[in-house]
């Protein structure tokens, strides 16, 4: 297993180890949330990760910054996956990769907990076949949620209408469903996975779903002020025993000081007006088709806005996720994002916008003074990252659960539009967000109050900070409990 230099140092004090499969949606917020523990609430923490399916080194920024937070990282060694079709959904394979890795974490586990006393195991939520871990260790275990609770009442949902059902007879959600907190969900925006019981991966989640219940509980990635309806529900459901409880623990997002400030991208913004320009970015792992990219493009170009794009190379199958692909669809190394731009367009808008190949400092360009609006798919990272900056949106969700948020934040937390992705469409909608007296006004002022809610939550004191808090403190006390029994039995056996 390959480690940084502090790894399972001996440690007096509690140690969690949180568990995070690929993908930066799950490892960035999951960095920080060990972070959190360290520098806030008392405990030793080791983030343990995979070898990323999509790019072996896209990790590397996000874990080397956690060194110097005294957060200890591990590497498991590879698995072979190679029996699994080739079209295997992207949650089916996770909940591979970290099953077939239980006998490498388990090994890791009894190597910290021979240091120092083992306060919980915290998997993500494609970890629920490690969950037996801990009560073979005797410790909590907990599932961390890198998305919200919303998207956790569609998971509990699901496998309540399937209590009883057997393999392979599993029941379909209705076509609309009402979630805590009011939101009508309709199948076309349930998260991928959920539409169809007749799909594998719906067995597989039902199935994990069913695990989640040997959980201790669910930490978070949203904070009560965003979902307030939904906390309040679960909160009730693990009253009744029926579900564990759910710990609201965000944002949890990465500081901007993780990311490199030396981007071209900036200097633009930089001499921009304030408050001017629309951000458009797909996320990590999103890829647009052609067509959706010169729908985007003359969108843009329609809206008069000031812009500034980061442009990935579009999928050619038609699939919306890079995901383990590591690229957009094209296997040419010398490809260049920007040469899949309609012909002229960056020529007839070089004076108001700027498109940048693949990456930007997202954290640093959604908090800059330039930046107003955020063209967005609607991934959970990219979203707290936008709530915290006071940035309202424009959804364009493209698969996973991003049609879920994107539902939740245009129909209920109101800090979204989301037009249908045709050109008409992206410009109303764009210059709407930007200086709209009705909707755009609404969406702005929701975001600047629920920028000022997100930084209450996560001050000392705050609903988020409270809560882990209260999950730490009760950590801390049974491990600490457990190692006073260890050593009085060890005692009573040398006399």
């Amino acid at each position: 297993m390959e480690s940084s230099a502090s790894t399972v140092a001996a440690s007096s004090r509690p140690h969690v180890v949180l568990v995070a499969s690929p993908g930066a949606g799950h490892l960035i917020p999951m960095a920080e949330l060990a972070r959190r523990f360290v520098a806030h609430h008392g405990l030793a923490a080791t983030l343990v990760t995979f070898t990323d399916l999509s790019a072996p080194n896209a990790n590397s920024a996000i874990l080397s910054s956690l060194s110097a937070s005294q957060v200890s990282t591990v590497a498991l060694p590879a698995v072979s996956l190679d029996d699994l079709p080739s079209d295997a959904h992207i949650g089916t394979v996770l909940m591979e990769l970290m099953g077939r890795s239980i006998p490498h974490l388990r090994a890791l586990l009894r190597d910290i907990s021979s240091a120092a006393p083992l306060a919980a195991l915290v998997p993500d939520f494609f970890g629920s076949t490690v969950l037996p871990l801990a009560a073979e260790l005797g410790v909590p275990g907990y599932i961390f949620c890198p998305s919200n609770l919303t998207v956790h009442a569609l998971m509990r949902s699901a496998v309540e209408l399937n209590d009883g059902a057997a393999s392979g007879e599993y029941r379909d959600l209705p076509d609309v469903l009402r979630l805590p907190g009011g939101l009508l969900l309709r199948r076309e925006d349930y998260a991928d996975g959920f539409k169809n019981s007749k799909q594998p991966i719906y067995a597989h989640l039902i199935e994990a779903g069913r695990r989640y219940r040997a959980a201790d509980g669910f930490l978070v990635n949203t904070f009560h002020e965003m979902e307030p309806g939904n906390a309040e529900v679960l909160e009730q459901a693990a009253e009744q025993g029926t579900f564990p409880p759910a710990y609201p623990v965000g944002p949890l997002i990465r500081p901007s000081s993780d990311e490199d400030d030396a981007s071209a991208c900036l200097d633009w913004l930089d001499r921009q007006p304030t408050g001017s320009v629309v951000y458009v970015s797909f996320g990590s792992a999103g890829s647009l088709s052609v067509e959706q990219t010169a729908e985007l493009a003359a969108g843009l170009e329609d809206s008069g806005q000031r812009f500034l794009w980061v442009v990935r190379m579009p999928s050619l199958d038609g699939g919306n996720s890079a995901m383990f692909t590591g690229r957009g669809g094209s296997d040419k190394d010398d490809d260049d994002p920007l040469a899949w731009l309609p012909e002229g367009f960056l020529e007839r808008t070089s004076g108001r916008g700027l498109a940048v190949a693949s990456w930007a400092p997202q954290v640093r360009v959604l908090s800059h003074p330039a930046t107003a609006a955020f063209v967005s798919h609607c991934g959970w990272n990219s979203t707290l990252e936008s709530v915290a900056s006071g940035v309202p949106m424009v959804a364009w969700p493209l698969d996973s659960e991003q049609r879920t948020n994107a539902a939740l934040l245009s129909e209920n937390v109101g800090v979204a539009l989301r037009p249908r992705a045709a050109r008409a469409e992206i410009a109303a909608a764009v210059r709407e967000v930007m200086g709209g007296e009705e909707k755009g006004r609404a969406v702005r002022l929701q975001a600047g109050e629920l920028q000022q809610a997100a930084a209450r939550a996560c001050a000392p004191g705050g609903s988020s900070w409270q809560m882990l808090e209260e999950v730490a403190g009760k950590w801390k006390a049974a491990a600490l409990g457990r190692q006073k029994q260890k050593m009085t039995y060890c005692k009573s056996r040398d006399k």
